[in-house]
């Protein structure tokens, strides 16, 4: 087999395997790999029909690839809505994606239908404040923070659906201060669970403080 058939299958083959990916991210860059590799096999061999279709397809890639990192910390195309803890969408939606928030956050409980209302009459219960991440009309990702102490907050849950999994919708949530203070949060600290994934909690504004990590909220 020559180089040129292995550089043909090899595109065949990523265009392929760029279907079944969840992330979409990675999804247009395998997609681009292998349909630049097939236009180049293609347009080499003469077969202009299957060159130019995978040459569209390319641009396509590209346009959405450009469009997904302008659009990565952009704050108008994410939304932060704050609903209640046992709100019913909200349980809906962690319950669609239960075994992958437990892969994250196997500690996790949701709240059950009521609990806010409870939370109110019980001092002794810690509330908690639920916020969904949303582009369009699509959930991309939940942050849950509980009441821990006076002007503390704990991270419970920060988890982002597969598709947007390459992305972190969860900073707008802490980017947002306005939406802490005013529950009277002055400072955020991240769960044990959280707290593995260094690399993003620096990302959004987290610090190790002595092992433990944290985010001041302005």
């Amino acid at each position: 087999m020559s180089w040129l058939e292995v550089a043909g299958w090899t595109g065949s083959l990523l265009v392929i395997v760029s279907l079944t990916q969840a992330r979409v991210l990675r999804f247009r860059v395998l997609n681009l790999i292998g349909a630049v590799l097939a236009t180049g096999y293609n347009a080499i061999i003469g077969v202009w029909p299957f060159a130019v279709m995978n040459g569209v397809i390319a641009v396509i890639d590209v346009y959405w690839l450009v469009r997904l990192q302008r659009e990565r910390h952009d704050e108008s195309a994410y939304e932060v809505v704050e609903v209640a803890p046992d709100d019913a969408y909200l349980r809906h939606v962690l319950a669609v994606h239960s075994a992958d928030i437990a892969r994250f956050a196997p500690a996790f409980v949701p709240s059950p239908a009521g609990a806010h209302d409870r939370d109110r009459r019980d001092q002794e219960v810690p509330a908690r404040s639920a916020f969904l991440v949303v582009r369009g009309d699509e959930a991309v990702g939940v942050v849950v923070v509980a009441a821990t102490q006076a002007g503390e907050g704990r991270v419970e849950l920060d988890w982002v659906t597969p598709r947007f999994r390459d992305f972190t919708p969860g900073e707008f949530v802490y980017a947002r201060s306005g939406v802490f203070t005013e529950h009277g949060v002055r400072r955020l600290v991240a769960d044990d669970e959280l707290a593995t994934q260094a690399q993003y909690l620096t990302r959004v504004g987290f610090h190790d403080d002595d092992g433990t990590w944290v985010r001041d909220v302005a």
